[in-house]
């Protein structure tokens, strides 16, 4: 058995074409967004205009001229744009109307997955998720974890089951620090190791290290931790106590200290999509979204 008790066996099944997935693995992790010439992909969340329609997400986003979205929360029933119980008609349309707008989609946050029925309904739930991602054309599915312990080994072993599948598809499957079991760089590895696939891997949010850490654990001592396995970044800012709802740049996070650990292990290129900014109306989160962009774009430059 492995540390967190999933069976090693289980988990490496299909893994001895490791060597053959690694140019799908890279292709899927980095984003299919067009690369700037410094290989950095930098985009925007949906998240900053939850409380609207997603296509006014995708308005503002094009407008504040970014070419890369990433797909997360908006005003629907289950306040995702994505999500396992999207149809993959609907997927598809979410991916066309990306599209009109010269959008790419570097990133899919798409919740949970129904493990707590069982391992069969996870692993659906996860191919659903994944194709629904092929869809819309999107690079990534990104995966918040989960914090119930009973539950731990049997959400990983779904991923576990579903990377060849994603890994076929051309869409690589990642988890970030988001609280619970994966609130840390080390937590993070630990999943990683232990569902053993070239497919899976870390999209890192410095934000989040400090917001479930209350303070208290610094991303740029965190950072080092997921040498090798960073994929992609949510570029999130924090404000103690317990604020994430904060524009890159104007809270706490030493994004050029951040940066400079995760290049050193290996993130050289990549999606940066940038998942909060300050709140307020259309004006506002137009104006901080265009700041946001041109602090990213200086991180990287």
């Amino acid at each position: 058995m492995t540390s967190s008790g999933i069976h090693r066996r289980d988990l490496l099944k299909g893994a001895a074409g490791a060597v053959a997935l690694g140019a799908v693995t890279r292709t899927a992790g980095a984003a299919s967004s067009k690369p700037a010439e410094d290989g950095w992909q930098i985009g925007i969340y949906t998240r900053p205009w939850a409380k609207f329609d997603w296509r006014t997400a995708l308005d503002a986003i094009a407008e504040a001229g970014y070419t890369c979205a990433g797909l997360m929360t908006t005003n629907s029933k289950n306040h995702l744009v994505i999500s396992a119980t999207t149809t993959p008609e609907e997927a598809h349309a979410v991916g066309e109307e990306c599209r009109k707008r010269g959008l790419t989609v570097p990133s899919v946050y798409g919740g949970g997955i129904p493990v707590g029925e069982s391992l069969e309904a996870g692993v659906a739930g996860m191919r659903r998720l994944i194709d629904n991602c092929k869809a819309c054309g999107a690079a990534n599915l990104l995966m918040g974890g989960i914090g119930n312990k009973d539950l731990y080994d049997r959400y990983y072993k779904a991923i576990a089951e579903t990377c060849p599948y994603a890994a076929e598809k051309g869409v690589g499957i990642s988890v970030k620090p988001h609280g619970g079991l994966n609130a840390t760089g080390p937590q993070c590895r630990k999943t990683v190791e232990a569902v053993g696939h070239p497919n899976f891997r870390i999209w890192y949010d410095p934000g989040n290290i400090y917001y479930y850490s209350s303070g208290e654990r610094n991303p740029v001592e965190d950072a080092p931790t997921v040498a090798g396995l960073v994929v992609g970044m949510c570029v999130k800012d924090y404000v103690h106590p317990k604020k994430v709802a904060v524009t890159p740049g104007e809270g706490q996070v030493d994004f050029p200290a951040v940066m400079k650990q995760l290049k050193a292990g290996g993130f050289t290129s990549g999606a940066l999509v940038i998942e909060c900014l300050s709140p307020g109306d259309e004006k506002h989160l137009l104006a901080e979204a265009k700041k946001a962009r041109r602090f990213v774009e200086g991180l990287v430059a």
